[in-house]
């Protein structure tokens, strides 16, 4: 399919102006994107190109009916300058299960592959090899066809773009535990990675930063009495020794990281159990002294600690640990990412 693929090159690239050693996390761009476009019930030849603005009628259905979904993915680059990237085919096989549910016509397999091997290939020099950074990548589909009528699009793109980035969280985060907005209900796409759903975090997240916290922890739609997801990220929780994190379910993003935590966790000899957490179990640990970690695990941060959490008015700290999982397990997945480790499990795909 490469050999399809449309090649326009930039005349100059902007390569000289990125300071590596200062990234910020996905805000300096690559110099060429990927786009695909569905139309006539079909994908149409795809084109690598300059990253730059995207033209769309007014009356394009994203605009109106928010059928968008997106995918975040990681290249690094090793010491012999290797390019790999962390289970791609899962983000593919995710980005075809939000369309499904968003009414987006699936990408083909080969077409994602191919078309994002070949951006990073074109923009190699853009992957950072500085200890922490990484080439943040971002596949993003949405309605293109136009109409006001309340209905699925009859067009769509698929565009990849990529930033070189520094680490999206510094240090530990404290975080509120929600008890009245939700993240998302049984029956809705709280599992897709649709746009809508992140719009929709961001008053009550803002509320939460008005009080002094970085995020929230979300909590069921119907009783919120059961932690789910921290942030955007999924969460776990650590009562002495065992690691516990939420089932997925219809209001909880399958994550990628947290699959690999689940598998590297349960490999090294941590008692990892997938069940409901009640915020009332997570209180009573937080005040006989068992509850010793809680974190957030997603592609951006991979995992970020959590400093302590409030509830009802009162804060709870977490104990400073030695040699927390949290670290742990970070360590060991991007050791795998980067080609430090061995990869028992074949997610590390070369370039």
């Amino acid at each position: 399919m490469s050999s399809n693929i449309e090649i326009q090159r930039v005349e100059k690239s902007k390569i000289d102006s990125v300071d590596f050693d200062n990234l910020p996390f996905g805000s300096v761009f690559s110099d060429h994107m990927f786009e695909c476009d569905y139309k006539n019930g079909e994908w149409q030849t795809p084109v690598i190109k300059a990253y730059a603005p995207i033209t769309l009628d007014p009356s394009a259905k994203i605009f109106h009916y928010g059928q968008s979904i997106f995918e975040g993915m990681k290249a690094y680059k090793d010491a012999d300058d290797n390019v790999m990237l962390f289970r791609p085919l899962d983000n593919c096989k995710r980005l075809n299960k939000s369309a499904e549910r968003l009414v987006i016509p699936q990408i083909p397999e080969d077409i994602f592959m191919d078309g994002l091997k070949k951006l990073l290939e074109i923009d190699n020099a853009f992957i950072p090899t500085n200890e922490g950074s990484s080439l943040y990548i971002r596949p993003f589909m949405f309605a293109s066809g136009n109409g006001f009528h309340a209905s699925p699009a009859d067009a769509f793109k698929l565009i990849i773009c990529t930033a070189p980035s520094g680490a999206y969280f510094a240090g530990k985060v404290t975080v509120l535990i929600e008890e009245k907005y939700a993240r998302a209900a049984n029956g809705g796409v709280g599992f897709a990675k649709a746009g809508g759903n992140y719009a929709a975090q961001f008053y009550p997240t803002q509320l939460a930063i008005e009080k002094g916290y970085n995020q929230v922890i979300w909590t069921d739609d119907n009783t919120h009495e059961y932690i789910e997801e921290a942030g955007a990220m999924n969460i776990f929780v650590r009562i002495n020794d065992t690691l516990i994190t939420s089932p997925t379910s219809d209001r909880i993003l399958d994550g990628i990281t947290r699959k690999s935590i689940i598998q590297i966790a349960k490999d090294s000899g941590i008692d990892v159990e997938v069940r409901k957490i009640s915020v009332s179990e997570v209180i009573a640990a937080a005040q006989s002294g068992s509850l010793k970690e809680m974190f957030g695990a997603g592609t951006a941060a991979v995992i970020s600690p959590i400093a302590g959490f409030g509830y009802q008015n009162t804060d709870y700290d977490l104990p400073e640990l030695e040699n927390p999982f949290a670290a742990r397990l970070k360590k060991q997945i991007t050791d795998i990412q980067t080609n430090k480790a061995e990869d028992p499990y074949g997610w590390r795909v070369f370039l």
